[in-house]
């Protein structure tokens, strides 16, 4: 039998709305809590917090932990007693759950004390869970084999809200992610990065960094919104265990930017929705002249970038002419540069990126550099040294894409191209010339290969198929990033030990150098087959090593290097005094926030404002210290 409390109690009907959908209709007051009636529960922190727990914990463990504080707060009133909800139950909802809380640094509710509210078998008590649905959450700590699975809202997000899901998410994840700004749009907008590592804010020795873009074009919205998805699945994904995902993390620097464009996006996003959901525009989702796609200045940022690609055209028939690390022309700053590709170019400079990808709409197919047509009467295949590590990266992500709308199925024809016979990839520059694009600046400029992606037709398309955008694109993101581990990395020494920066590293027969980071460090992106690798910097002999990289490969072949002293010789190096001449108008780069400010938000939790405001209480017992 069942435990009741001695005294009888009059069963009132549950009249809280959050706690309306319980197996059970009928409580009582006082509660277990001791609050004496509706009025009282509902002006309570307790409540607050179970009223806000899905998006505070970002969809996990919903409804299981709802549920179970409305067995607390609207108690099962049965024959007029009290029966009091199952400790077993709280002990599985705890065990499952307080990794969630824990990632966000709050404690575990006191009103869900195992020991405290509930009871055990024995002595006669309610199951709250019982009946519901099969628990995501609770099945993967409990030794299912599926991948686990992350609540996301599939929606589009305004830039104030997207700047929230970032920072929450990374309070989440405090300990693998945070975010910084590399400046702000024209209107003022902060460029919010978030970043993933096991050692967030520092470049580790030999650990790769990558970097995805979306919203480029303000009225492409579904790269911005997978970009977010993007940051809310690795962050739950790490917590929960999952493998692939933290391995991923462990090893790798990834840096995520949904908008680049945060002015055009909002101007696009009111035309597309003309304000509301109710009236989406059929028109707008298409057009490629639709509001929004520049910045707020007009510019389209995609065209913004310094024109290397011509000077490497230009002075292709000389014997020692260069494909990499080329100088900023001082002409390019006589023109109209956005703020934002001013953002992204010392972000570009400032961090030893190795992959890059830039997210657009309007198309479906992959594309990669160069995107500048060698010939200037239109069109044409113009390929970089790199072809073969562009078109293997390119397939990565067209072959992973789900095959309802895969981007190298033979079926597909895309907005009136057809890239099958292509399998989903096409050099930029064959497909449809640009100057000034980012991806020809990464791979001209810096270390890094970017590809463009392409995610479809639609540009802004209806929100309820941002679902299936994140279904079909979600491996694809995933399968990209690993392949930031292909090729050959390694460090480049003295004889002393000491890393050598901006050493140069060379393939025979590929006309694209890289240079060693901070401590000698390098990535070579690779195709698998025999190469012979050189390394060598100004007073050092050159050291070769012949690398064979099985198909098979895993993971980067480590490939080190020690440089011996010799006479100095003015051989054909990069100026590094003239290469680092990257700002002759001198701008100051604005970090996003002051460290006072950084320390004041770290002394209470992101969260904490809302529940002291909104209950009028100083409800302490939140904090986990």
């Amino acid at each position: 039998m069942p435990q009741y409390l001695s005294s009888a109690t009059e069963c009132t009907d549950i009249m809280l709305a959050y706690c309306d959908d319980m197996p059970y209709t009928k409580t009582t007051y006082p509660n277990i809590l001791g609050q004496r009636n509706r009025e009282e529960v509902e002006q309570s922190t307790e409540y607050l917090l179970l009223s806000v727990m899905n998006s505070l914990l970002g969809g996990e463990c919903t409804p299981d932990m709802r549920m179970l504080a409305c067995s607390v707060v609207a108690p099962h009133c049965e024959g007029h007693r009290i029966v009091k909800p199952c400790r077993s139950t709280c002990e599985a909802v705890h065990k499952a759950c307080a990794h969630a809380f824990e990632g966000i640094a709050m404690a575990w509710p006191y009103f869900l004390d195992c020991d405290r509210f509930f009871v055990s078998e024995e002595e006669g008590c309610y199951n709250p869970l019982e009946g519901l649905r099969e628990r995501e959450v609770i099945a993967v700590t409990s030794g299912s084999t599926e991948e686990p699975s992350t609540i996301i809202q599939f929606l589009y997000h305004s830039n104030t809200q997207m700047l929230n899901i970032l920072e929450k998410t990374a309070e989440q994840c405090s300990h693998i992610s945070r975010t910084y700004s590399i400046g702000q749009s024209f209107e003022k907008r902060d460029l919010l990065v978030i970043e993933f590592s096991n050692n967030p804010g520092e470049h580790e020795l030999l650990e790769p960094e990558i970097k995805y873009i979306g919203n480029m074009h303000g009225n492409e919205g579904v790269g911005r919104e997978l970009l977010i998805y993007l940051a809310q699945y690795l962050c739950s994904e790490y917590m929960l265990g999952n493998t692939r995902i933290q391995n991923l993390i462990n090893t790798t620097r990834i840096h995520l930017l949904p908008s680049m464009n945060p002015d055009g996006y909002e101007l696009a996003f009111s035309e597309v929705y003309s304000g509301t959901d109710s009236d989406y525009d059929e028109d707008a989702r298409y057009s490629r002249d639709a509001g929004g796609r520049n910045n707020a200045q007009n510019i389209d940022l995609n065209r913004n970038f310094p024109d290397l690609t011509s000077i490497v055209y230009s002075q292709r028939r000389l014997r020692h002419y260069r494909t990499d690390h080329i100088l900023i022309p001082d002409s390019y700053w006589d023109g109209k540069v956005a703020p934002e590709t001013y953002a992204v170019m010392k972000w570009i400079r400032s961090l030893p990126f190795v992959l890059s990808a830039n997210f657009h709409g309007g198309d479906l197919v992959v594309s990669y550099p160069y995107d500048l047509s060698k010939s200037p009467r239109g069109n044409m295949f113009s390929p970089t040294p790199d072809e073969q590590v562009f078109k293997q990266l390119a397939r990565t992500y067209a072959d992973a894409q789900a095959a309802d709308v895969a981007m190298a199925s033979h079926d597909t024809y895309s907005c009136g191209s057809k890239f099958d016979d292509k399998r989903g990839i096409v050099n930029g520059a064959e497909w449809y010339s640009i100057a000034g694009g980012m991806a020809d600046f990464n791979y001209l400029h810096t270390n890094c290969f970017e590809i463009t992606v392409n995610l479809g037709c639609d540009k802004f398309p209806p929100k309820e198929d941002l679902y299936s955008s994140w279904q079909a694109n979600k491996e694809a993101l995933l399968s990209l990033m690993e392949s930031v581990h292909n090729g050959i990395k390694g460090i480049v020494k003295n004889e002393d030990g000491h890393g050598i920066k901006g050493a140069t590293v060379s393939v025979k027969g590929i006309r694209h150098h890289i240079t060693t980071a901070e401590n000698g460090d390098y990535w070579r992106l690779l195709t698998p087959g025999i190469h012979v690798v050189a390394a060598s910097a100004p007073g050092y002999a050159k050291a070769r090593k012949r690398v064979h990289l099985p198909s098979n490969m895993q993971r980067a072949g480590r490939v080190d290097f020690v440089l011996r002293k010799t006479q100095l010789k003015l051989d054909d190096f990069p100026s590094v005094g003239t290469y680092m001449r990257f700002d002759p108008f001198k701008q100051h780069y604005d970090v996003r926030e002051s460290e006072q400010g950084e320390a004041e938000r770290q002394e209470k939790p992101w969260w904490w404002s809302y529940f002291a405001h909104a209950s009028n209480q100083n409800p302490t017992w939140l904090l986990r210290n």
